[in-house]
């Protein structure tokens, strides 16, 4: 029956594993760029800068207003003739004014103000689309970063349970030759302390893999955050395909900050424009049709109807305003502080590129020394545990070279992530992070 039972367990694990959905990166990043949040609040954001490059939002297209009224009004009146002294009262004097039309009132020239407003919509419509660009370059890093962590804490995790096994069987060893007399208690004594710390390292691990799964979750916007998953990937693939020319001349050409930042420019120069457009004169025009209607209650005319078009040109020059030099030098100071930013932007740039080169390079090293060293530390082991077993190494020296096999993987595992880590952050500099949903 305990058989039956054990089976049982073992086919709904199975099952319960075949059910989780394995992912690659590719497919994580594809659901995370659909569903996550904050890139659809962005996309939004984009779409306003969108609808507000629009001809009638600078101002080139005119205003059509069409206004109706009603007035009534109820009198008094007393005249006194001078010559006779003669008082006519008048009570209750009831009269009407209805009145409806239709006004366009359109600025033909204001000294390029429209033009560069018109100009400056477009660009914040671009900036829009690299603000956007930004957020899921930024969102393909996070998203990447997180994965191969969950991947790093998954192998840490079987790395642990390998120790646990490990100390598992030097555990049983010892107990038995314990009770044969071959080892004392503080052998036994110390093959169950460092069972349990192994033990509970690995218990400390998973807390980590789960705390991964679910941050993973998290950036895909997946509802249920404590999802399981699975990654098809069970190593961190690292390659040495970069090159230091190819990253820095691809930073300076599509790196999307420093493309913003060449549209801050734009966007200050505009300005200063439009501060500029104030010394010449304006123009606009404005053309209606109307129908008036009034009646009366005791004039001599009952009523009188007016209808017709109406039309003007107005023309006119702003001579002194007594803020118009002040906005023109913190707009030509603007414009400055834009270059400015640009080129610090640039410099910092180069710099951070240059220490990731420089770490990314001396990982791939590091990571081909921690190899070697981890073929020497599986050798080492081997040795040691056949020593062991036949009673020529002590416990506390088998502890040592198990331990050191356990080192040497963890300073690969770090190694390895390490590097991943460098890649990720170059090629967002450089603007090829999108090469990873290829």
């Amino acid at each position: 029956m305990k058989r039956i039972v054990a089976i049982l367990i073992n086919v709904f694990c199975l099952l319960a594993v075949q059910a989780q959905h394995e992912y690659t990166l590719k497919q994580c990043l594809e659901e995370g760029l659909m569903n996550n949040y904050s890139l659809r609040i962005t996309r939004n954001e984009e779409l306003v800068s969108k609808n507000n490059a629009t001809l009638a939002n600078a101002g080139y297209l005119p205003t059509v207003d069409l206004t109706a009224g009603y007035t009534g009004t109820v009198d008094n009146t007393d005249t006194e003739e001078r010559s006779t002294g003669t008082v006519a009262k008048q009570r209750g004097i009831f009269d009407q004014t209805l009145d409806a039309g239709i006004d366009l009132n359109w600025t033909i020239f204001d000294g390029f103000n429209i033009t560069a407003t018109y100009k400056q919509l477009q660009e914040l419509k671009r900036q829009g689309e690299t603000n956007t660009r930004i957020a899921i370059e930024d969102f393909i890093a996070t998203l990447t970063a997180e994965y191969y962590n969950y991947v790093q804490q998954e192998i840490r995790l079987k790395n642990f349970r390998y120790a646990v096994s490990l100390s598992k069987e030097r555990l049983r060893i010892v107990e038995e030759r314990y009770h044969i007399g071959n080892f004392s208690r503080l052998d036994y004594q110390q093959a169950t302390v460092d069972f349990n710390a192994d033990s509970a390292q690995y218990m400390k691990q998973q807390e980590l893999v789960h705390t991964s799964r679910i941050n993973l979750n998290e950036l895909m916007a997946v509802k249920d955050v404590d999802r399981p998953i699975r990654v098809r990937d069970s190593v961190i693939d690292i390659g040495d395909f970069l090159r230091f020319d190819d990253l820095w001349n691809s930073t300076l050409t599509t790196n999307a900050n420093l493309l913003r930042a060449d549209q801050n420019s734009v966007i200050a120069r505009l300005d200063y424009k439009k501060v500029l457009s104030r010394n010449y004169p304006y123009v606009r025009l404005n053309a209606g049709y109307g129908y008036t209607l009034n009646k009366y209650d005791v004039n001599a005319t009952r009523s009188r109807s007016n209808w017709g078009f109406s039309g003007g040109v107005t023309v006119g020059f702003n001579i002194f305003d007594g803020n118009r030099r002040r906005e023109k030098r913190n707009a030509a100071i603007a414009v400055r502080n834009a270059q400015l930013e640009r080129e610090d932007l640039e410099q910092g740039l180069r710099a951070d590129l240059s220490n990731l080169w420089q770490a990314y390079r001396n990982n791939l090293r590091l990571l081909s020394l921690e190899r070697q060293n981890l073929v020497a530390a599986k050798e080492n082991h081997e040795i040691a545990k056949d020593r062991y077993l036949l009673g020529d190494l002590s416990g506390i020296e088998m502890r040592e070279a198990q331990k050191s096999l356990l080192d040497a993987e963890e300073r690969i595992l770090s190694a390895e992530y390490d590097t991943k880590m460098c890649e990720i952050s170059l090629l967002q500099i450089s603007g090829k992070i999108t090469q990873y949903l290829e």
